[in-house]
Protein backbone atom coordinates (compact mmCIF):
# COMPACT_ATOMS: atom_id res chain seq x y z
CA UNK A 1 0.00 0.00 0.00
CA UNK A 2 1.89 3.52 -0.93
CA UNK A 3 1.23 6.63 1.54
CA UNK A 4 0.90 10.01 -0.12
CA UNK A 5 1.68 12.69 2.42
CA UNK A 6 -0.37 15.73 1.39
CA UNK A 7 0.88 19.65 2.96
CA UNK A 8 -1.05 22.79 1.98
CA UNK A 9 1.61 25.72 2.04
CA UNK A 10 1.11 29.65 2.74
CA UNK A 11 4.15 31.15 3.71
CA UNK A 12 6.35 28.72 5.56
CA UNK A 13 9.48 29.63 4.57
CA UNK A 14 10.48 29.01 8.31
CA UNK A 15 9.13 25.54 9.06
CA UNK A 16 8.50 24.20 5.81
CA UNK A 17 12.16 22.50 5.60
CA UNK A 18 11.10 20.62 8.76
CA UNK A 19 8.12 19.03 7.98
CA UNK A 20 10.00 17.53 4.73
CA UNK A 21 12.85 15.74 6.40
CA UNK A 22 9.98 14.19 8.65
CA UNK A 23 8.99 12.66 5.67
CA UNK A 24 11.70 10.42 4.37
CA UNK A 25 9.87 7.14 4.62
CA UNK A 26 6.32 8.30 2.54
CA UNK A 27 5.99 7.02 -1.00
CA UNK A 28 5.22 10.63 -2.72
CA UNK A 29 4.69 13.67 -0.95
CA UNK A 30 2.38 16.49 -2.43
CA UNK A 31 2.27 20.10 -1.78
CA UNK A 32 -0.39 22.43 -2.45
CA UNK A 33 1.09 26.15 -2.08
CA UNK A 34 -1.92 28.43 -1.73
CA UNK A 35 -0.28 31.35 -3.03
CA UNK A 36 3.26 31.79 -1.11
CA UNK A 37 5.11 35.42 -1.42
CA UNK A 38 8.03 34.29 0.89
CA UNK A 39 10.85 32.01 0.04
CA UNK A 40 8.58 28.47 0.19
CA UNK A 41 8.35 28.02 -3.20
CA UNK A 42 12.00 28.67 -3.31
CA UNK A 43 12.59 25.67 -0.91
CA UNK A 44 9.92 23.74 -2.28
CA UNK A 45 11.46 24.07 -5.99
CA UNK A 46 14.90 23.19 -4.64
CA UNK A 47 13.47 20.10 -2.89
CA UNK A 48 11.93 18.92 -5.57
CA UNK A 49 15.05 19.00 -8.01
CA UNK A 50 16.32 16.68 -5.29
CA UNK A 51 13.52 14.09 -4.77
CA UNK A 52 11.38 12.84 -7.43
CA UNK A 53 8.34 12.02 -4.31
CA UNK A 54 8.18 15.84 -4.20
CA UNK A 55 4.94 17.60 -6.27
CA UNK A 56 4.18 20.80 -6.39
CA UNK A 57 0.24 22.46 -6.93
CA UNK A 58 -1.10 25.55 -6.90
CA UNK A 59 -4.50 26.02 -5.46
CA UNK A 60 -6.22 30.42 -4.63
CA UNK A 61 -5.91 31.00 -1.26
CA UNK A 62 -9.43 31.53 0.66
CA UNK A 63 -7.56 33.04 4.05
CA UNK A 64 -7.57 29.39 5.62
CA UNK A 65 -7.13 26.34 4.18
CA UNK A 66 -10.04 23.66 4.48
CA UNK A 67 -11.18 24.99 1.04
CA UNK A 68 -8.11 23.72 -0.12
CA UNK A 69 -8.11 20.20 1.25
CA UNK A 70 -10.00 18.57 -0.89
CA UNK A 71 -8.27 19.52 -3.99
CA UNK A 72 -4.84 18.67 -2.16
CA UNK A 73 -6.45 15.23 -1.57
CA UNK A 74 -7.23 14.85 -5.42
CA UNK A 75 -3.79 15.20 -6.23
CA UNK A 76 -2.39 12.44 -3.92
CA UNK A 77 -1.74 9.23 -6.26
CA UNK A 78 -1.43 7.22 -2.94
CA UNK A 79 -3.60 4.01 -1.39
CA UNK A 80 -3.42 5.91 1.64
CA UNK A 81 -3.26 10.13 2.64
CA UNK A 82 -1.83 11.57 5.34
CA UNK A 83 -2.45 15.29 5.80
CA UNK A 84 -0.09 17.24 7.45
CA UNK A 85 0.55 21.07 8.07
CA UNK A 86 3.50 22.95 7.41
CA UNK A 87 4.03 23.86 10.97
CA UNK A 88 3.77 19.78 11.92
CA UNK A 89 6.48 16.78 11.51
CA UNK A 90 6.15 13.07 12.26
CA UNK A 91 8.09 11.42 14.72
CA UNK A 92 9.54 7.96 13.41
CA UNK A 93 7.67 6.17 16.11
CA UNK A 94 4.06 7.48 14.58
CA UNK A 95 5.35 6.73 10.48
CA UNK A 96 6.26 3.53 11.50
CA UNK A 97 2.63 2.66 13.10
CA UNK A 98 1.24 4.18 10.21
CA UNK A 99 2.72 1.96 7.77
CA UNK A 100 1.85 -1.03 9.75
CA UNK A 101 -1.99 0.22 9.79
CA UNK A 102 -2.06 -0.11 5.96
CA UNK A 103 -0.47 -3.35 5.75
CA UNK A 104 -2.02 -5.21 8.86
CA UNK A 105 -5.29 -3.33 9.51
CA UNK A 106 -7.30 -3.30 5.73
CA UNK A 107 -10.91 -3.30 7.55
CA UNK A 108 -9.30 0.44 8.81
CA UNK A 109 -10.37 3.32 6.99
CA UNK A 110 -9.21 5.72 8.64
CA UNK A 111 -6.96 6.89 11.89
CA UNK A 112 -7.59 9.63 14.44
CA UNK A 113 -3.71 10.94 15.31
CA UNK A 114 -2.96 13.09 18.85
CA UNK A 115 -1.06 15.72 17.78
CA UNK A 116 1.43 17.36 20.48
CA UNK A 117 1.27 21.25 20.37
CA UNK A 118 4.06 23.12 21.42
CA UNK A 119 3.23 26.91 22.03
CA UNK A 120 5.43 29.46 22.89
CA UNK A 121 7.91 27.04 23.63
CA UNK A 122 6.63 24.53 25.86
CA UNK A 123 4.14 21.32 25.11
CA UNK A 124 0.31 22.60 26.05
CA UNK A 125 -0.87 19.20 28.21
CA UNK A 126 -4.15 20.75 29.36
CA UNK A 127 -6.91 23.36 28.72
CA UNK A 128 -8.31 21.43 25.51
CA UNK A 129 -4.36 21.16 23.51
CA UNK A 130 -3.78 17.94 24.53
CA UNK A 131 -4.52 14.92 23.40
CA UNK A 132 -5.70 17.33 20.37
CA UNK A 133 -7.07 14.37 18.08
CA UNK A 134 -7.32 14.84 14.00
CA UNK A 135 -8.35 12.60 11.47
CA UNK A 136 -5.69 13.07 9.79
CA UNK A 137 -4.85 9.05 8.17
CA UNK A 138 -6.91 7.58 5.84
CA UNK A 139 -7.79 5.72 2.85
CA UNK A 140 -8.32 8.09 -0.72
CA UNK A 141 -12.05 8.62 -0.93
CA UNK A 142 -13.12 8.00 2.86
CA UNK A 143 -12.67 11.64 4.07
CA UNK A 144 -14.21 14.65 2.57
CA UNK A 145 -13.83 18.02 4.59
CA UNK A 146 -16.07 20.74 4.41
CA UNK A 147 -15.53 24.16 3.48
CA UNK A 148 -15.75 26.19 7.12
CA UNK A 149 -13.01 27.37 9.10
CA UNK A 150 -12.16 24.74 11.56
CA UNK A 151 -14.44 22.29 10.95
CA UNK A 152 -14.00 18.51 11.15
CA UNK A 153 -13.76 16.30 7.92
CA UNK A 154 -16.44 13.84 7.13
CA UNK A 155 -15.69 9.77 7.31
CA UNK A 156 -16.87 6.97 6.22
CA UNK A 157 -16.68 3.48 7.46
CA UNK A 158 -14.09 2.22 10.43
CA UNK A 159 -11.79 3.89 12.12
CA UNK A 160 -9.31 3.09 15.19
CA UNK A 161 -8.05 6.32 17.57
CA UNK A 162 -4.56 5.93 18.48
CA UNK A 163 -3.63 5.78 22.37
CA UNK A 164 -2.73 9.45 23.54
CA UNK A 165 0.69 8.83 23.43
CA UNK A 166 3.69 11.07 22.78
CA UNK A 167 5.22 8.65 20.27
CA UNK A 168 2.30 8.72 17.98
CA UNK A 169 1.86 12.48 18.65
CA UNK A 170 2.10 14.46 15.23
CA UNK A 171 4.64 17.18 16.54
CA UNK A 172 2.84 20.50 16.16
CA UNK A 173 5.03 23.68 16.47
CA UNK A 174 1.67 25.99 16.74
CA UNK A 175 2.56 29.37 17.68
CA UNK A 176 6.21 30.23 18.38
CA UNK A 177 5.90 34.13 19.04
CA UNK A 178 2.60 36.30 20.14
CA UNK A 179 2.90 38.04 17.22
CA UNK A 180 2.05 35.04 15.05
CA UNK A 181 -0.93 34.64 17.48
CA UNK A 182 -2.00 37.90 16.82
CA UNK A 183 -1.53 38.07 13.08
CA UNK A 184 -3.32 34.48 12.82
CA UNK A 185 -6.27 35.60 15.15
CA UNK A 186 -7.23 38.80 13.32
CA UNK A 187 -6.71 36.18 10.06
CA UNK A 188 -9.32 33.78 11.86
CA UNK A 189 -11.78 35.72 13.66
CA UNK A 190 -12.66 37.80 10.53
CA UNK A 191 -13.62 34.73 8.53
CA UNK A 192 -15.37 33.37 11.93
CA UNK A 193 -17.39 37.19 11.73
CA UNK A 194 -18.23 36.93 8.14
CA UNK A 195 -19.52 33.37 8.66
CA UNK A 196 -21.47 34.17 11.57
CA UNK A 197 -23.02 37.05 9.67
CA UNK A 198 -23.99 35.04 6.72
CA UNK A 199 -26.01 32.03 9.44
CA UNK A 200 -27.84 35.55 10.35
CA UNK A 201 -25.85 36.31 14.10
CA UNK A 202 -26.56 39.39 15.29
CA UNK A 203 -24.82 41.45 17.77
CA UNK A 204 -25.49 42.23 21.28
CA UNK A 205 -23.22 43.90 23.36
CA UNK A 206 -23.71 41.29 26.10
CA UNK A 207 -21.81 38.78 24.01
CA UNK A 208 -18.64 40.60 24.50
CA UNK A 209 -18.27 39.41 28.02
CA UNK A 210 -20.41 36.10 28.24
CA UNK A 211 -18.65 34.55 25.74
CA UNK A 212 -15.08 35.30 26.41
CA UNK A 213 -15.80 34.94 29.81
CA UNK A 214 -17.18 31.08 29.13
CA UNK A 215 -14.02 30.20 27.39
CA UNK A 216 -11.65 31.48 29.51
CA UNK A 217 -13.75 29.51 32.54
CA UNK A 218 -13.51 26.66 29.87
CA UNK A 219 -9.87 26.57 29.51
CA UNK A 220 -8.15 27.47 31.91
CA UNK A 221 -10.81 26.00 34.76
CA UNK A 222 -13.23 23.07 33.41
CA UNK A 223 -10.33 21.82 31.40
CA UNK A 224 -7.07 22.36 33.39
CA UNK A 225 -5.07 25.12 31.90
CA UNK A 226 -3.72 25.99 34.91
CA UNK A 227 -1.60 22.72 34.63
CA UNK A 228 -0.16 24.73 32.07
CA UNK A 229 1.06 27.59 34.53
CA UNK A 230 1.51 30.89 32.90
CA UNK A 231 1.20 29.57 29.49
CA UNK A 232 -2.25 28.21 29.93
CA UNK A 233 -3.04 31.15 31.96
CA UNK A 234 -1.80 33.37 28.60
CA UNK A 235 -3.55 31.31 25.96
CA UNK A 236 -6.33 30.76 27.79
CA UNK A 237 -7.00 34.24 27.87
CA UNK A 238 -5.69 34.80 24.11
CA UNK A 239 -8.42 32.20 23.30
CA UNK A 240 -10.95 34.30 25.37
CA UNK A 241 -9.68 37.56 23.08
CA UNK A 242 -10.82 36.10 19.74
CA UNK A 243 -14.25 36.17 20.90
CA UNK A 244 -14.28 39.68 21.97
CA UNK A 245 -12.68 40.16 18.85
CA UNK A 246 -14.79 38.22 16.83
CA UNK A 247 -17.93 40.19 17.84
CA UNK A 248 -16.47 43.32 17.47
CA UNK A 249 -16.06 42.77 13.77
CA UNK A 250 -20.01 41.46 13.80
CA UNK A 251 -20.39 44.84 15.41
CA UNK A 252 -17.73 46.47 12.29
CA UNK A 253 -20.34 44.46 9.75
CA UNK A 254 -23.46 46.40 10.86
CA UNK A 255 -21.58 49.44 10.80
CA UNK A 256 -20.78 50.22 14.18
CA UNK A 257 -24.56 50.36 15.35
CA UNK A 258 -25.00 52.36 18.84
CA UNK A 259 -26.16 50.03 21.24
CA UNK A 260 -27.55 50.75 24.89
CA UNK A 261 -25.64 49.60 27.47
CA UNK A 262 -27.68 48.38 30.46
CA UNK A 263 -25.83 48.95 33.96
CA UNK A 264 -27.90 46.63 35.90
CA UNK A 265 -26.71 44.16 33.42
CA UNK A 266 -23.34 44.77 33.58
CA UNK A 267 -23.51 44.72 37.04
CA UNK A 268 -25.13 41.40 37.13
CA UNK A 269 -22.94 39.85 34.95
CA UNK A 270 -19.70 41.41 36.95
CA UNK A 271 -21.11 39.59 40.00
CA UNK A 272 -22.09 35.86 38.07
CA UNK A 273 -18.32 36.10 36.85
CA UNK A 274 -16.78 37.00 40.02
CA UNK A 275 -18.89 33.67 41.83
CA UNK A 276 -18.02 31.52 38.92
CA UNK A 277 -14.14 32.39 39.59
CA UNK A 278 -14.57 31.85 43.12
CA UNK A 279 -16.07 28.64 42.86
CA UNK A 280 -13.50 27.57 40.73
CA UNK A 281 -10.81 29.33 42.74
CA UNK A 282 -12.51 26.94 45.22
CA UNK A 283 -12.73 23.68 43.58
CA UNK A 284 -9.02 23.36 42.29
CA UNK A 285 -6.83 24.65 45.30
CA UNK A 286 -6.58 26.32 48.78
CA UNK A 287 -6.52 29.73 48.88
CA UNK A 288 -3.35 31.39 48.09
CA UNK A 289 -1.47 28.56 46.16
CA UNK A 290 -2.58 28.73 42.82
CA UNK A 291 -0.94 31.44 41.63
CA UNK A 292 2.47 30.61 43.38
CA UNK A 293 2.55 27.85 40.93
CA UNK A 294 2.38 30.07 37.97
CA UNK A 295 5.66 31.80 38.91
CA UNK A 296 7.36 28.70 39.41
CA UNK A 297 6.81 27.95 35.84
Amino acid sequence: MSISVVINTLNEEGSIKRALESLSWADEVVIIDDGSTDATLEILRNTKMKDERVKIFHHKSGGYVEPARNFAISKASGDWILILDADEEIPETLAVRLKNVTTEMQQINYVEIPRKNIIFGKWMKASMWWPDYQIRFFKKGVVTWRNEIHSKPGVTGEGIKLDDEERWAIVHHNYESVYQFIERMNRYTKIQAEELNKSGGKFEWNDLIKKPLSEFLSRFFSNKGYKDGVHGLVLSLLQALSFVVVFTKVWEMEKFKEAELKIDEIKSLTKESGKEINYWLKEIDPPGNLFKRFFKN
